[in-house]
């Protein structure tokens, strides 16, 4: 796959277009933010960046609203079945269907779509990274206050990701990603990807296998509507225990194995 480097949209070669890239957004009962998401992504993607909406069984209208919109393609799931599974449907949704790349996004429009072009031309740059993470906390960074909770949680897994893998990775909570087709082909087949709270222990997961993640800066925004799924008293001690029984479970699984390439890219054609 040729590598390459641009500054914008406006710059790009005609030759650019031939990547296929998908931009993933799971949703559950998003149905007040969802058309405005959809509509400002459709103004900034080129022909070459299709839409996939997983609606993760909405009670709401959000897959009705999701089906009306051209040239956006929609996978509904039956009952709700968590955030990971929703993502683990769009990763198998593009294997399957040959896509070179995935851009995910939150469907509440906290991830402004100027991130989309940024975070492109970084999984195109000439080191191929294979995860590319839209951080909140690099020079650079457009974002909102963080709950004073969310900062403790958010440090330890730093530390945590440090101390086992050795990368320093700012915003390991982002949802905010791009991924090349060599992990989300991971994510796909191989039952490695964690359905219900995907974060740091898929971080930890993919750099003790060797696949290169790296951050870039990028603009977020305070949610308006909806709840967040880490929101109320319960929810963030479940999600700090849970993500800790995950990355241990990963840790123990992964530290005594070597890395493993389950995808080669294309040799170039001479």
């Amino acid at each position: 796959m040729p590598k390459r480097r641009f500054r914008s949209m406006a710059y790009m070669p005609e030759a650019e277009k031939e990547d296929r890239v998908l931009i993933c957004i799971p949703a559950f009962n998003e149905s007040a933010t969802i058309s405005a998401v959809l509509d400002s992504i459709i103004e900034v993607i080129p022909a070459n960046f299709d839409i996939l909406i997983v609606d993760d069984g909405s009670e709401d209208l959000t897959a009705k609203i999701c089906r009306m919109k051209a040239n956006v393609k929609t996978i509904e799931h039956i009952f709700n079945m968590g955030y990971g599974a929703a993502l683990k449907t769009a990763y198998k949704y593009a294997a399957d269907n040959g896509y070179d790349y995935i851009i995910q996004m939150d469907a509440d429009g906290q991830h402004d779509v100027a991130n989309i072009i940024p975070i492109y031309q970084r999984l195109c740059d000439d080191d191929m990274p294979d995860i590319v993470i839209g951080s909140r906390f690099l020079k650079g960074a457009e974002s909102f206050a963080t709950p004073f909770y969310k900062k403790i949680v958010i440090n330890f897994f730093r530390m945590l990701i440090r101390m086992t893998c050795k990368v320093k990775i700012t915003d390991p909570t982002s949802g905010l990603q791009g991924i090349r087709r060599s992990a989300f082909i991971h994510y796909a087949r191989f039952n490695r990807f964690a359905i219900d709270y995907p974060d740091a222990n898929m971080i930890i997961q993919m750099a003790m296998k060797g696949y290169k993640i790296v951050e870039i800066p990028a603009i977020m925004h305070v949610r308006n509507f909806g709840v967040s799924m880490h929101s109320g008293l319960v929810e963030p001690f479940m999600y700090i225990i849970k993500m800790m029984l995950s990355v241990f479970v990963v840790g123990l699984r992964e530290m005594n194995r070597k890395p493993k390439v389950y995808y080669k890219e294309p040799k170039k054609k001479v």
